[in-house]
């Protein structure tokens, strides 16, 4: 960012480093706490059911109503944000995403929490892009890539903090409610959050020159019929990928109860391998493949480290950490891999609407894969009396890891091609021939 003049001829000053950070901070702890909400319903997953009554395919309902909010949302291009600003944007879904998460405490009516869960799809979706939007603002042209990665791990920090809640809030899993009353209380802070970071950005911009937030992703239709095969090897990979990940953390604990007979602390520890390893490996591989190239063929090595998990799990042929880290391991290196990668494919005036292909496909197919392992699980009696009734389910994670690693062999045959981009020989500091 260059320093301007401002109206009255003073130089217009940047705010200082230590404004920044506190601004990153501020915004990512709404972040922490979406990511919380989000996750607050797999620890209770068969409290659910004995307490009230839920199927599976109910259980897994609840997260699949909140990928068909997010594509509804999606659908709508940025719109508000783009309207609105990123300070009064924020502010809004932040407290349709508090709302969201007090009305899944304060009820166990099936229908209230469904209707929940679709308002934190509604709210949580587009605050993450107004979030990124006004990081971009922020930081563009200084620490960006950093503050992202910050803002990523603590978001992440919600996920765990989820997991791990059967241990640090054991009290409150007598029953179905108050794990989700403590939601809906740390629910309350993406709302503090984003009104805190509404202070600190109007208090800055009359202090200070601020960047500009930039656009937001949009779906383009026209832009469909112009993307190149290894794109949408790219989005069949992601929308497999994800599909597999999401709904299996989804069933995670209420399966490592049954079937491994772990404790709730336990089975919640073992669910947050994902996210603790993504936040501390994901990075890592990121510069790693940026030093040697090789993106089809590292996103294939993470397909085929997914493909037999869920098999070894159902089966028990190892110890539960072995398919654990392997998971991990696949569920960091992946997406460090993937997301980067499409800028190397698609040129930049259409990366907003690949970015916006990409995360729908994701969102419709891990809304029909939560749906579809929760009724297979009811279908096949899954539970502690039968723990083999979650093989069934395992064998389809399994099916999507196949095919997620048939399409990343896809993406390398195509960029060893005539027609490559460049994705297994660019590096840092090379240009594309």
């Amino acid at each position: 960012m260059t320093e301007n003049l401002t109206a009255t001829g003073d130089l217009a000053t940047q705010p200082p480093p230590m404004y920044r950070w506190v601004v990153l901070v501020v915004i990512s702890m709404a972040m922490f706490a979406n990511y919380y909400v989000y996750d607050s319903i797999a620890p209770i997953a068969d409290i659910l059911k004995s307490d009230l009554g839920f199927t599976d395919a109910n259980i897994g309902t609840l997260y699949s109503v909140y990928s068909i909010a997010a594509v509804i949302v999606l659908l709508l291009g940025g719109v508000i944000i783009d309207k609105y600003g990123t300070v009064k944007s924020t502010i809004f879904f932040a407290a349709i995403c508090t709302c969201a998460g007090i009305l899944n405490a304060v009820s166990s009516d099936f229908t209230v929490m469904l209707v929940a869960r679709f308002l934190l799809g509604i709210g949580s979706e587009p605050l993450i892009v107004a979030i990124t939007t006004a990081l971009a603002k922020w930081f563009k042209g200084k620490e960006l890539s950093f503050a992202f990665g910050i803002n990523l791990t603590i978001a992440r920090m919600g996920s765990v903090s989820a997991d791990w809640s059967p241990t640090w809030a054991k009290f409150a899993y007598a029953g179905w409610q108050g794990p989700l009353v403590i939601a809906a209380a740390i629910g309350v802070l993406v709302l503090i959050s984003a009104l805190a970071y509404g202070a600190l950005e109007k208090t800055a911009s009359r202090r200070y020159e601020l960047g500009s937030a930039g656009e937001t992703d949009k779906l383009v239709l026209s832009d469909f019929f112009r993307f190149s095969r290894s794109f949408w090897f790219v989005v069949l990979l992601c929308v497999t990928f994800y599909s597999a990940i999401f709904p299996f953390r989804s069933f995670a604990i209420k399966f490592f109860i049954d079937s491994w007979e772990l404790t709730r602390q336990v089975a919640g520890q073992f669910n947050s391998v994902l996210p603790l390893a993504a936040m501390i490996a994901t990075p890592l591989f990121g510069l790693l493949v940026d030093k040697i190239g090789k993106r089809a063929l590292f996103m294939a090595l993470g397909a085929f480290l997914l493909m037999p998990v869920y098999l070894m799990m159902a089966y028990h042929v190892a110890p539960l950490w072995v398919p654990i880290i392997m998971m991990g391991v696949a569920f960091s290196l992946i997406p460090a891999v993937m997301w980067p990668s499409v800028a190397y494919i698609v040129e930049e005036r259409r990366l907003g609407t690949a970015y916006a292909v990409m995360t729908l496909i994701q969102q419709i197919g891990v809304a029909g894969m939560n749906w579809t392992i929760g009724r297979t699980n009811d279908v096949f009696e899954a539970s502690a009396a039968n723990p083999m009734g979650y093989a069934p389910g395992m064998w389809i994670f399994s099916i999507l890891g196949f095919l997620a690693l048939f399409f990343a062999i896809m993406l390398r045959r195509e960029e060893t091609g005539p027609n490559a981009h460049g994705l297994e020989t660019i590096t840092v500091g090379s240009s594309k021939s």
